[in-house]
């Protein structure tokens, strides 16, 4: 992992503890969402767009072949979440997946490529689907490939 700086925990007492967790376990614990084991997670660390502090969050695990899709759907709201601003500035993050620890390269995906990312993301985490029903705006799929 490559990524260095000041760590800025999240203001969301959710994502803090489950990172803490996730981290401090080197992914064995909190590595799903809460009460849903169906649905694992990478924590994903990138460099804020504006404060260029070190940015942690849970994601979807949504992999094939060594790349991950990151998923920028908020739930459906009608914004992007933060870090997908966070993604834009700086296309470097570092992602953890268990006990895996890589940096990757970040794109976003479009066309059919953002499609066959859309519906594999949708198969692993159904909610998606709802989400976009509930936001004008498509929602954003980055693609993650390895660096190092």
């Amino acid at each position: 992992m490559t990524l260095e700086g000041e760590y800025e925990p999240s203001p969301e007492q959710w994502v803090r503890d489950q990172v803490a967790e996730y981290e401090a376990s080197n992914g064995a614990r909190m590595n799903t969402l809460p009460d849903h084991p169906e649905w694992p997670v990478v924590v994903i660390t990138s460099r804020g767009a504006k404060s260029g502090k070190l940015r942690k969050n849970p994601v979807m695990r949504v992999e094939k072949d060594g790349v991950y899709a990151a998923v920028a759907s908020k739930g459906g709201a009608p914004e992007h979440p933060t870090w997908y601003h966070n993604f834009v500035a700086h296309p470097e993050v570092d992602l953890q997946d268990r006990a895996e620890k890589h940096t990757y390269s970040v794109r976003l995906a479009e066309g059919a490529e953002r499609e066959e990312w859309w519906e594999r993301a949708v198969a692993v985490y159904s909610p998606y689907a709802e989400y976009q029903q509930n936001t004008d705006r498509q929602i954003p799929v980055f693609l993650l490939e390895r660096k190092d």
